[in-house]
Formats: structure tokens, sequence, C-alpha cells
């Protein structure tokens, strides 16, 4: 039986050591510390209790309720802060989705939740786990477990838009679509990693192609990776008819930006009966239907007119806003026009001259066209007006906006470019990754109204210290608390708090 016993020592202080006795004789068996008030002693019981328990699973016959929270700082060494209330909140967002129990190993969530809190590559992602939660994982164990990965696509895919359905109420009728171009730090090209037209101005560098598709309200809920050389155009039809193939989808509108809109295209999507709203490009236009638009289309805020064309129902709107700025830009580009005419320059290209008989001049047609394209914006469907309006039409395209924040989003703060890889398979891991980090992403930003950055600095203020207590060896943890605002927005996102 051990025992905790208070002595007295020549200096005045207070002795608490844990004893037994042998033979009737008293055995020190640990020497917990000295103590020169009242608060300290009871901090040292505490202790010698722990220790006891330790040592022996021994539990005290009359255990000391009043001393749980006392603690001796100079007795504590610091050995640093964990966010562990960062990782539940990002697993649990994972875990609402249902991706946590995807696959049977945890890795792959890790990985997730670094992606989003601090993008790095697959190894160091695994050593910050270990260095901001204190979660180890085995490098081998990734490099066992990654190829079981690659073919968790089409399940992911699944479970995101279950997700989708529950929580943002999405029918499937209407999809936003569009592609961007991811760069690799290389300058070596092969099957995937092709040169092309470069959204990210590294048109030197091999990239591949992604297409995204999202809700109304901006959630990612499919992707397909092609080859970087691919006409972004060539993507929709072969997507778009796999997307309604597998969730048989009967009533579909796609929405996508001009790129996506070509005869061979519109005839596709009449083919298999796909609704589109396009971006249409009013400089392309026959002259026929320009005259015609230019003729209907009062220039007045808000106006609008609907013309119809090879391509479908042309809507055409006036905008003052985007009068003054379609203005604006254009006399910045007349001006340099003019300072290229007046001093002609190989190096130097402008939209608005034009070579006659080996002289520059203003390309006068062409700025008389402009002039009447400024402010109007137009755009293309087949949906009756009795159907939807030209109105709905318009707000339809413009939600579109909500895709290039998504892309934004992956490419900024999650990381997705540069890529690093040069092999098919860790590419397609990496793209999984992403698209997983961006759904919890555009998860936490669209129910709490908060960007992904601000969110994540308002959570890693709630951190927990972690103290060795030199005096049992044992490691505390102490969370800071957190504000209500933090509570609201846990409250927001459906997590316990």
């Amino acid at each position: 039986m051990y025992h905790v016993r208070v002595v007295a020592t020549a200096s005045g202080a207070k002795a608490v050591q844990v004893i037994r006795y042998v033979r009737r004789k008293r055995v020190v068996l640990h020497h917990v510390g000295s103590a020169h008030d009242d608060a300290e002693v009871d901090a040292l019981l505490s202790a010698a209790q722990e220790w006891i328990a330790q040592q022996t699973h021994q539990l005290p016959a009359f255990p000391d309720t009043t001393s749980d929270n006392i603690l001796l700082l100079n007795q504590c060494e610091y050995l640093g802060v964990y966010y562990t209330f960062l990782f539940d909140i990002l697993h649990g967002l994972q875990q609402r989705i249902g991706y946590t129990n995807i696959d049977a190993s945890s890795l792959l969530n890790d990985l997730v939740t670094m992606r989003v809190m601090e993008p790095a590559s697959k190894l160091r992602s695994i050593e910050l786990l270990e260095t901001y939660f204190g979660i180890r994982h085995r490098r081998q164990r990734f490099y066992e477990a990654a190829p079981r990965w690659l073919g968790l696509k089409q399940e992911v895919e699944k479970r995101t838009l279950r997700f989708a359905e529950d929580e943002f109420q999405f029918d499937y009728r209407l999809l936003f679509y569009d592609v961007t171009t991811l760069y690799f730090e290389t300058f070596e090209a092969d099957e995937m990693r092709k040169p092309g037209f470069s959204k990210d101005n590294k048109s030197n560098q091999p990239q591949i192609l992604v297409a995204l598709m999202i809700t109304q309200e901006g959630f990612p809920v499919a992707y397909e990776i092609f080859a970087g050389n691919t006409f972004e155009g060539h993507t929709l039809i072969p997507v778009i008819e796999s997307f309604i193939k597998k969730h048989q989808v009967k009533n579909f509108t796609v929405v996508a930006d001009a790129a996506m809109i070509s005869n061979d295209n519109v005839l596709a999507l009449k083919k298999a009966g796909i609704h589109y709203i396009v971006g249409a490009r009013l400089g392309n236009l026959s002259e026929e239907t320009f005259k015609r638009m230019d003729q209907q289309l009062l220039r007045q805020d808000g106006q609008l007119t609907r013309l119809s064309t090879d391509n479908g129902f042309l809507i055409c709107s006036f905008s003052q806003t985007r009068f003054r700025k379609d203005k604006h830009e254009m006399d910045k580009q007349i001006a340099r026009a003019n300072v290229l005419i007046q001093k002609p320059s190989k190096n130097r290209k402008t939209k608005f001259v034009k070579a006659q008989q080996q002289k520059l001049e203003l390309n006068q047609e062409l700025i008389a066209k402009t002039t009447k394209l400024l402010g109007v914006k137009g755009y293309y469907t087949d949906l009756q007006e009795d159907k939807v309006s030209s109105q709905t039409i318009i707000e339809r395209y413009h939600d579109l906006y909500k895709i290039e924040q998504a892309f934004r989003v992956s490419k900024h703060d999650l990381q997705t470019r540069p890529v690093f890889h040069f092999k098919e398979e860790p590419i397609r891991l990496h793209i999984l990754i992403c698209f997983m980090a961006l759904a919890v992403s555009k998860l936490i930003e669209l129910k709490t109204n908060t960007s992904l950055r601000a969110f994540l600095t308002q959570c890693k203020k709630v951190t927990d210290a972690r103290l060795l207590n030199k005096l049992t060896g044992k490691v505390i943890s102490l969370r800071t608390s957190y504000p209500n605002h933090l509570t609201n927005l846990l409250t927001k996102l459906g997590l316990p708090h």
C-alpha cells in the first residue's frame, strides 16, 4: 500500500512524498516536491496521487476532488500546441459529406484536411499532420494505399452528389460547366501533359485540362481530366452526355461560357435533347444577325431583345455600367493604336490597327462595329420564352461566376497548381484529393458566408497547449476558449460544439 506524506523541511517548506511501510520501516519511494503555500501543497498532493495511479493502478481511498485543476507551472515543460479544434471541424465536414467511410484508411481524409489547412506535397503533408495534430502516418502506408485510392473517383462523386441533393436540393436539371488548365513545373511533355492554350499564362509548360461541374449555389459535384492540348469546346458534349447517362437525367440544362458554343456542339446538344445556356461572342455574328440585333436592341439600361438564329435564340441585353467599362477599354485601345501608327513597331500589337498599302492606319470599320457593341452582352439558349423568360436566362448565365470562384479557391487557397507529378496515376490522385478538399472548402464558404482563409484564421486561434507535468511525467492538454461567433459558425455548418 502506497501512502502520501507531507513533512516540514528545515527551510520551512512542506515536502510531499510517496511512501510505503516495509517491516514497520518507512521507505520513501518518490519525492514529489516541496511547497511554500497551501495551493502548491494541493498541487503536489494531486501529483502524488497520479504517480501512485500510474505506478500501481491503485485508486486513492479518499480521492481529492478539489485539486483536479491544480497545476504547478514551474513544474511543467511547454511542448507546443496542436490545432485539434480545426482538425475536428474539417474531419467533421468530411464526415457530413460522406468521405470518412469511403476508405478503410484515415490517411486519405487526413491528406484532404491538410490540403485545406496548409497545402503541400503528400509526403510533406504527412509530416505536418504530426506537427499540427500529433497524428502519425508512415510514409510506407501512403505508398501502399495510394494505388487503391485511384479507383475512388466514382464513389467520391457519388457521395458528393448525394450530399448536394440533401444539403442544397440539387435536382440534376441545372448544371454549370467550365474548364481550366493546370500547369506543371517541367518543360517535358507526354501523353497527358501537353502544351496548349494556358489560362495560367504558362504556354511554354505542359498542362492538363480539368472540367468542373457545380450546382447553382457553387458546390462542386463532378470533374473530368483531359490532355493539355484538348480544345475546351470539345470537352462539353462527352462530359455532359456521360453525366446524364450515369444519373439518368431526363430534363437537363447546362450553363457554360462562350468558348463552348459551336455549330457542332449545338447540333450535338439538340440531338441529345440537352437544353443549354451559353455565352455568345457577338463579334463573330453574321452580318445579317448583327444588323438585326443592332436595329432591335434599345440602348437603354436593362433593355433586351431575342432573335432566332442557327445556334438557337440569341438574347442580347444592354447595361449602362457595362457600356462605361467597354467604352473606357475601347478608348485605351484606340489610344494605343494611334501610338503604334505614329511609331510603328513589330513588337506591339493592338486591336484597331490595319495595314493599308504598307501603311498602318486605324480600322474604322472595326471601331464602328465595336462601338455598336458597347454595353451589349449576348447569350444563346434553346429554351422557349414561355418556358423560361429571357431575364431568367441572363440570371442563370450570370451564376456562372460561381464556377470561376471555385477555380480560384482550387488554384490559390488549395494550391492545386503547379503540379509536380510526372506520371498519370499520381496526377489523377492529386486531382481527386484537391476535388475533395474543394467540396469541403466550398461547403464552408456557402454555409458560413466567410472566405476559407478567414474561416481557417479564426479556427486556428483555438489551440490545445501541451504541457509536460515533470512531477508525474504526464502530458496535459489545455484548450483555449473560443468566442460565440465560432459557435455560430459551427451551428451553420451543422457540427456539434
